[in-house]
């Protein structure tokens, strides 16, 4: 609506995913009505993350989950890519799996990747670890461990004290890992309606009142929000 001449339409696959609005946007926690970053503990995270990378995101939306928030990994990743928590590489051969979330693994495929490379096995017998791995069973975990060390021995990429490392630090990760695929998904659609707050504020809220039909509850809030950031909503005019 607000498109001058020569102005191309604005279309999901122009939206630049480095724009600094939008990062200023989410890193201050100003994610009300943004898909997936509106709660009020998500936002909070937000702001001690602050996002400044779509990688942040990604993970942001993989670390909100009451698994990594009690182990510790959220707080990890935040203090780790923020410089005041040292970074323990697992190995030189699964860095470029683990940088980009700073040697946690957030993510199944990172476990998948992990044991796939160190081991030499399959990607399909790495995910069936991650389930057996999942499920805590110590006689399954023990044949599995047994298993990697073996290919590990075969493979010849690291040696047994670091294998045995990794295994302690996959098998402690894997049943808070989440999958990667989806997580980027959702991180795309969070990106897309942050940077539609950040430059379109009141066409989005717009819409967003829109959507939430008859729900007095919500529309209560995003009502209250369009007042904070400074936007008139008019009654009906006939």
């Amino acid at each position: 609506a607000r498109r001058g001449a020569g102005v191309p339409a604005l279309t999901l696959a122009t939206i630049p995913l480095d724009d600094a609005p939008t990062y200023a946007t989410i890193a201050r926690g100003d994610t009300l009505g943004v898909f997936q970053m509106g709660k009020s503990g998500l936002r909070r995270m937000l702001r001690k993350l602050k996002p400044d990378r779509f990688g942040d995101l990604s993970a942001a939306v993989a670390l909100y989950r009451p698994g990594p928030l009690k182990s510790g990994m959220t707080e990890d990743y935040i203090e780790r890519k923020h410089g005041r928590q040292v970074v323990e590489p697992i190995h030189p051969s699964v860095d470029a799996v683990l940088r980009e979330t700073y040697s946690t693994i957030c993510f199944q495929e990172q476990t998948m990747a992990v044991i796939c490379t160190l081991s030499g096995c399959s990607l399909a017998d790495a995910d069936a670890v991650r389930k057996i791995m999942g499920k805590k069973k110590p006689e399954l975990l023990a044949k599995e461990r047994a298993k990697f060390m073996v290919g590990v021995a075969r493979a010849g990429v690291c040696d047994a004290a670091t294998a045995e490392r990794a295994w302690g630090v996959v098998e402690a990760s894997s049943m808070y890992s989440f999958n990667k695929s989806h997580s980027v998904a959702y991180a795309f659609l969070g990106y897309w309606t942050a940077y539609l707050k950040a430059h379109y504020p009141a066409e989005y809220m717009a819409a967003l009142l829109t959507s939430v039909g008859d729900s007095k509850d919500k529309m209560a809030v995003y009502l209250n929000e369009c007042r904070r950031m400074g936007i008139k909503v008019l009654p009906p005019d006939v």
